[in-house]
């Protein structure tokens, strides 16, 4: 690091908050946080223990009514002076995250953009929290439908956007008027404590959020999510993490949103503009490295332009350029640690095995950090890991279909539905597919489809829930009808 990275680094927190204070976990342990461009240390930070977890709910707990008793308009204010401080504070943002998860500080700055938005939207959505009122259809009463806030929540988050994820988490479950216990990933947790620290500058009060950090989330969580008090459960990550904590969250009964893998298909027809689709795979698969839940996994082609598509997609990806994402011109960091570049060449390895032909990359870079080279691959198996399975790295592998029925097969045969994309000139086709691609994102003719006004979730083992848009903050409400009975 150098002398501005290590300023900043000292002015993170590093230890839990709890009740509107810091403080060490109950056992004093730590762990390190690890920068995966170079493989070295940035900072010990605390590891809470599974009774710091449930000292982190009885804040909550405690809190909740005078948090939920606030006016919609200072909940909607304070989430408000959030943003603007964000704005202030944006590029220590970037520079952390980058530093902790290794994108480079181009996109963490668009993350901010991103992240900060969601702060925005809710601080706006907080004051149009409405009902109904009307005669019951027999002339015998009025019915009176309100919202309410479901209670104290419990946030996991993951490592790849440490922001935004944790801003589309907070801002809806304050904006409701509900508190919370946020554990944020292993491998990122400095953003999350640098963001709470910017909510205790916003005026937050004390016990409205509170934050753990651990290297043992399983035996932390467990009496968090079993505890009668909790009612929410909100996860961002893998299909079977979220399934085992479903599971859990059954014996409460507790309103849950999942926000789990993906398996996303990029369709190009054979009446595409080609450089466009470029472009768009670009953006859809490349942008954090390939590390996002919403990064173009399957890129189905229509067979008369699959070859020219590659040549056009390889050519581009081959000027990426790999680094570390604080140096300038760098557009590709590293993946997150070792483990995933192992898991990376085992994806690519099956399919030339299986016959697929590679058109650019295809290998890990040696050295300190944990770099993958960007990889197209054309002439995939359908039976290949890669079709199959979630990449998550700089990988493209193409596979190329016959006409809109093939296509449409081949999109669908997956268990994963979180987000497609489609490039085609035909608009009867493009709304053909809104019917017929069983995601609960679409991208026509665009490779980035989120945004803080528009509900982000999947359909099959992608998940459940929305976050995001005017859903998003119901995922955080009750609903309750009252019949005043008399006469209309």
């Amino acid at each position: 690091m150098n002398d501005a990275e290590s300023a900043l680094i000292s002015r993170v927190p590093t230890r839990l908050f709890i009740g509107g204070a810091w403080v060490d976990a109950s056992d004093g342990r730590t762990f390190v946080v690890t920068d995966p461009a170079t493989g070295k240390a940035l900072v010990d930070v605390a590891a809470a223990t599974p009774d710091d977890g449930v000292r982190a709910l009885d804040a909550a707990v405690e809190a909740g009514a005078a948090w939920a008793a606030t006016p919609p308009r200072a909940r909607g204010e304070l989430l408000h002076r959030a943003w603007e401080l964000l704005q202030e504070r944006r590029d220590d943002f970037a520079l952390l995250m980058t530093l902790e998860m290794g994108k480079p500080l181009s996109e963490a700055n668009d993350e901010v953009t991103y992240g900060g938005e969601f702060l925005r939207w809710f601080a706006e959505e907080a004051v149009r929290i409405s009902g109904r009122y009307g005669s019951n259809p027999e002339g015998t009463g009025h019915m009176v439908v309100s919202h309410h806030p479901v209670g104290p929540a419990y946030l996991i988050m993951p490592w790849n956007f440490p922001l935004a994820m944790a801003t589309r988490k907070v801002a809806p479950a304050l904006a409701a008027g509900c508190t919370a216990v946020i554990k944020p990933a292993e491998l990122t947790p400095l953003t999350t404590l640098a963001f709470a620290q910017l909510l205790i500058d916003s005026g937050l009060p004390d016990g409205v959020l509170n934050v753990i950090t651990t290297d043992r989330a399983r035996e932390v969580s467990a009496p968090i999510i079993d505890d009668p008090r909790l009612r929410k459960l909100s996860f961002t990550g893998s299909t079977s993490v979220g399934q085992a904590l479903l599971k859990q969250a059954t014996s409460g009964v507790l309103k849950a949103s999942m926000e789990l893998g993906g398996n996303a298909p990029f369709l190009v027809f054979d009446d595409a503009d080609l450089v466009a689709a470029v472009d768009g795979a670009i953006s859809a698969k490349f942008r954090n490295a390939g590390q996002a839940c919403t990064a173009a996994n399957r890129f189905i082609i229509h067979e008369s332009v699959a070859h020219e598509f590659g040549r056009l997609l390889a050519a581009k990806v081959g000027a990426l350029r790999v680094g570390r994402g604080t140096e300038p011109g760098v557009t590709i960091g590293p993946l997150i640690n070792r483990r995933a570049v192992e898991n990376t060449q085992a994806l690519v390895d099956d399919a030339l095995v299986r016959g697929a032909t590679l058109l650019a990359g295809g290998n890990a870079i040696e050295g300190d950090g944990s770099f993958f080279r960007p990889t197209v691959i054309a002439d995939l198996d359908p039976d290949a890991r890669m079709v199959r399975e979630e990449i998550f790295a700089p990988v493209v592998g193409i596979l190329p279909f016959r006409d809109e029925a093939h296509a449409v097969q081949l999109a669908n045969a997956t268990e994963y539905g979180l987000v497609g994309y489609a490039y085609t000139q035909d608009l009867a086709r493009a709304h053909r597919l809104i019917d017929t691609l069983e995601t609960g994102m679409l991208g026509i003719n665009a490779g980035v489809v989120s945004n803080a006004a528009a509900p982000f979730g999947g359909v099959k083992r992608s998940g459940i829930g929305r976050e995001g848009g005017v859903e998003g903050i119901h995922e955080y409400l009750e609903t309750k009808y009252t019949l005043i009975a008399g006469a209309s």
